[in-house]
């Protein structure tokens, strides 16, 4: 594709039209409330969210994509000065409220843009959107594919959301004397929250802003910001810390849970981390996946496997909206992209996806390492997403430069590792 016509999740002078994949903040950098290059595409969830994220933002600039319907764009050659028809997409990436993918085609060929995304096998959502592409797609085939690479390394294998929300669940219910508290971010693991509810019969505290989210997403009677009304409450990743949960102790039993698919600490806890029975209700068959591809069965039940307790007061729980090493394995057989590029070009296996992947596609290429500069798209037009992550804290939490800069401007100490 011609350098000048569009960009996406990049926020850099020098295009016609831009696509916004979802609203986390690593997807916006560069993006303000005086934003008035050009217009943005975006989902109507996202759209909805967005003046609660960037107050004053002139919402005249904002295009909405219904999910599943072709959209012509025309443009025009900066090279040449004609017309150029530019026809995309917007599929479900199940990620975060609002997150899509974006399928564009024309002149260039086909080219597919995940965003951040997680299409479990079983899930009837992603199967939805899984038909969606396969039909929009039809006898075209993709030229390339920008692909969530966040964990693509054999290393990351963890079950689905639906097993982990009941992981949640039987913690919970394993504590019935204690508050609970749960690090998420300001967008995303609305479902988890919601599961956690209905299983339990609880309503869940937020913080304000969160609230208001909430709200803007539809959940009016689950969510309170009154701590007398539940001892489950969902409080901001950053606040989420050993000195935290050391301090709630003092005043009452509690005990801390984290949902993510990395590797939180280096070490368990090894004091008493035994789990209590109702741990075992829920059961999984883990494989375990070599880095040619090949599975070995570990046939375990129960999810003891990825459960673990760092700390007296900490469990971490991998749940993940990012799509697992297998996941990805499965959605490239799907696409049979020509080429693939990793948009996480600083992951925590910082690999190209070619290494992995490439024999599903019928190339050998040799591995590399992604460059921490931008990932072109086509010849320039679009500039892949930069993911920094920076291990830190005594938990030893994975966090964006963006998050670490934000804190470190708040007075919050972070101790790196």
């Amino acid at each position: 594709m011609e350098k000048g016509l569009i960009s996406v999740d990049r926020w850099a002078e020098g295009s016609q039209a831009y696509f916004l994949t979802n609203l986390h903040t690593d997807h916006t950098q560069g993006l303000s409330s005086t934003w008035a290059m050009a217009p943005i595409f975006c989902s109507r969830v996202t759209a909805k969210l967005f003046p609660f994220k960037f107050p004053n933002f002139n919402l005249t600039l904002l295009r909405v994509l219904d999910l599943g319907s072709w959209h012509s764009l025309s443009l025009i050659s900066p090279s040449t000065g004609s017309k150029v028809t530019v026809q995309v997409m917007a599929i479900d990436a199940y990620h975060c409220p609002g997150a899509v993918m974006f399928l564009f085609r024309g002149e260039f060929g086909c080219m597919l843009n995940t965003g951040d995304f997680r299409w479990e096998k079983n899930c009837e959502r992603a199967k939805l959107a899984k038909e969606m592409l396969l039909n929009a797609l039809k006898d075209d085939a993709v030229d390339v594919l920008y692909l969530d690479n966040t964990y693509c390394n054999p290393t990351f294998q963890f079950p689905p959301r639906e097993v982990a929300v009941k992981q949640f669940a039987d913690i919970i219910s394993s504590h019935p004397d204690h508050d609970i508290v749960i690090g998420i971010d300001t967008l995303g693991k609305e479902d988890l929250l919601l599961h956690i509810s209905n299983a339990l019969n609880v309503k869940i505290w937020v913080w304000p802003e969160r609230l208001q989210t909430m709200h803007l997403l539809g959940f009016h009677d689950i969510f309170t910001t009154d701590t007398s009304l539940t001892r489950v409450r969902a409080i901001p990743r950053y606040s989420f810390s050993i000195n935290t949960l050391e301090g709630l102790n003092r005043m009452h039993p509690t005990i801390g849970i984290i949902p993510s698919g990395l590797p939180w600490v280096v070490k368990p806890f090894e004091g008493n981390g035994k789990l209590f029975d109702s741990l075992l209700t829920s059961g999984y068959n883990r494989s375990k996946v070599s880095s040619k591809g090949g599975k070995q069965n570990d046939k375990r039940n129960g999810n003891l496997e990825s459960v673990k307790r760092f700390h007296k007061y900490v469990y971490s729980v991998q749940y993940s909206d990012h799509s697992s090493y297998l996941e990805i394995e499965e959605f490239i057989k799907h696409v049979q992209p020509t080429s693939m590029k990793g948009i996480v070009s600083s992951s925590s296996c910082n690999v190209d996806p070619f290494y992995y992947f490439g024999r599903i596609c019928g190339i050998n290429q040799p591995s590399q390492k992604l460059d921490n500069e931008h990932q072109t798209f086509g010849r320039g037009g679009y500039t892949g997403i930069e993911k920094k992550r920076k291990r830190v804290g005594r938990l030893g939490f994975y966090l964006s430069r963006v998050t670490v800069m934000r804190r470190g401007r708040k007075g919050i100490k972070l101790d790196e590792n």
